[in-house]
């Protein structure tokens, strides 16, 4: 147990109304009667020691993914990272490198398709080759870590464009996590971070921007199964871009950029001939630039939309992208995709919590209301709550597209969901009589993820069918969301769903609820 989860779980033993000198004999009885052995004191200290170790490691390993990745691309390529540690040694150890490539494409299968190692694969890879040699494997760490820092170097100007690019690039992630499940504000943030460096970095290049996502054609097949949405772009353009869709028998580079998965650069979009112009009003003479089309991978390094830019509003002659902005703008892509697929997971545990309630809801007639929440860091790493789903005695909800948001020091009174965010335990509380229950929903490292704030009005507890079909239904809501994270991660094979098409994804997960209770169903059968 942590502290705030010893905390709570003596918190909920004691109740509410027990007296000062009753909690002091119960903390004397704890004190005198707890016992460790000598061998569960030292299985407790080496279990601390090890979860230090892996945490270092990790900060160490990130530390150096950030060194060569300087153009804050978020991926670095495989065959570059293996010719370097080629050399490791002298060369002493190609038949170790070899064997854990080998073992690294079998854990991440697109690794032999894509040849791009996430700062996750990175760290896996120089485990695995560290694994393969004799003696102390974190000395072996040690000194791949020191080989490869001193094989990448950077200058004073590189390092402060990549130290602001980052900054930018987070302010992304950040516009994802203080949103709720609302897009608008990641779709503002990319545009915002391609100004601001093009102000920094660019020579001040104007400069249009768009993002387009892959979406299912069921209306008109005939033209490819699927199309291209623009979904935002620069102020400037949206009469003329914003709700576009690009089917593949139409003019452009996008959809060969998708189908070959990396960027495709046009210098000169005079001279292509296979530029669709969305502007039809603009002469042939404004007709000039530079355009660059990038994808966008999903955790799997599927691709579910691009990214666009070009330099038809730059009057000046020289309006070219260059190497260092190309390499950037992926790592822009990189960025959005994090963000974007962290909306899609809210709206997914989202979608989890009103199919939950839509189950729980004709079985419990006692409960008189619950109030759902997301957590998420506010700016200064505190943790604030979102309000999304508020559903009254009579099973109406409410959901909230922009979410009420709820600091800890301005709810005094709600402190009991602060509690059960830290501790990720079950909290009973009464708040002017009304009798709470506070239950949340966990992240696979066991953080919490949402919150149920269930409201059971003068009862103290709940009758006996009532509190048992609420267990099943948080069990299998947990069940969910588990599996929707676990789906998640880089090395889990994808299922079989259109890449991007959230409102499929939506329905998926409502429906994983229902799965994980007729699996339950069968077993009790």
């Amino acid at each position: 147990l942590t502290l705030p989860q010893f905390v709570q779980l003596m918190d909920n033993f004691v109740g509410e109304d027990i007296s000062l000198p009753v909690v002091k004999r119960l903390t004397a009885f704890i004190k005198g009667e707890y016992k460790q052995t000598e061998e569960e004191k030292m299985e407790q200290l080496e279990k601390v020691q090890h979860m230090s170790h892996v945490a270092q490691r990790k900060e160490l390993l990130e530390a150096l993914f950030e060194k060569w990745d300087s153009n804050a691309r978020g991926s670095l390529e495989l065959e570059e990272v293996v010719a370097v540690l080629s050399t490791f040694e002298g060369g002493l150890g190609k038949e170790a490198l070899m064997n854990a490539k080998e073992q690294l494409c079998s854990r991440y299968p697109q690794l032999s398709r894509v040849g791009k190692l996430s700062p996750k694969a990175f760290q896996t890879f120089l485990e695995l080759i560290a694994s393969k040699f004799t003696g102390n494997e974190d000395e072996t760490i040690d000194n791949l870590v020191r080989f490869l820092t001193t094989s990448v170097e950077q200058s004073h100007t590189e390092s402060s464009q990549s130290s602001a690019r980052r900054k930018w690039l987070q302010d992304i992630q950040h516009a994802a996590e203080s949103s709720g499940t609302s897009i608008e504000p990641v779709y503002k943030a990319v545009i915002s971070t391609l100004c601001q460096d093009l102000e920094a970095h660019g020579d001040n290049k104007r400069i249009s921007a768009y993002i387009a996502l892959l979406e299912e054609d069921r209306l008109s097949p005939e033209q490819g199964q699927v199309f291209l949405r623009y979904v935002a772009c620069t102020a400037d353009d949206a009469p003329h871009v914003l709700n576009q869709v690009l089917h593949r028998d139409m003019k452009g580079v996008s959809f060969a950029a998708i189908d070959q998965g990396k960027p495709i650069y046009v210098p000169k979009v005079q001279l292509h001939g296979n530029i669709h112009f969305w502007n039809s009003d603009r002469p042939e003479e404004e007709r000039e630039g530079s355009l660059l089309v990038l994808p966008l991978y999903d955790a799997h390094w599927r691709v579910f939309g691009i990214l666009g830019l070009d330099t038809l509003r730059d009057q000046s002659q020289n309006s070219i992208f260059l190497t260092h902005e190309i390499t950037f703008y992926e790592g822009v892509c990189h960025a959005f995709s994090k963000a974007y697929h962290h909306i899609c997971m809210q709206e997914n545990v989202l979608q989890v919590a009103v199919t939950a309630l839509d189950w729980l809801y004709p079985r419990t007639p006692s409960i008189h209301s619950v109030t759902t929440y997301l957590v998420a860091p506010d700016k200064d790493k505190n943790h604030a709550l979102h309000k999304v789903i508020t559903t009254d005695n009579t099973g109406q909800k409410e959901i909230h597209s922009s979410p009420v948001v709820l600091l800890r020091e301005e709810n005094i009174l709600r402190d009991y969901l602060f509690k059960c965010k830290d501790s990720s335990e079950v909290t009973l509380i009464s708040v002017f009589g009304e009798h709470h229950i506070a239950v949340p929903l966990h992240d696979l490292s066991r953080q919490t993820l949402s919150i149920f704030d269930i409201s059971i009005g003068q009862h103290k507890k709940l009758p006996p069918q009532e509190q048992k079909d609420l267990q099943k239904m948080l069990k299998m809501a947990q069940a969910a969301c588990s599996e929707i994270l676990q789906r998640s991660l880089e090395e889990t094979q994808p299922t079989q769903v259109l890449e991007a098409e959230r409102v499929a994804n939506m329905r998926h997960a409502g429906i994983l609820f229902h799965r994980f209770m007729l699996q339950e169903l069968r077993e009790c059968v």
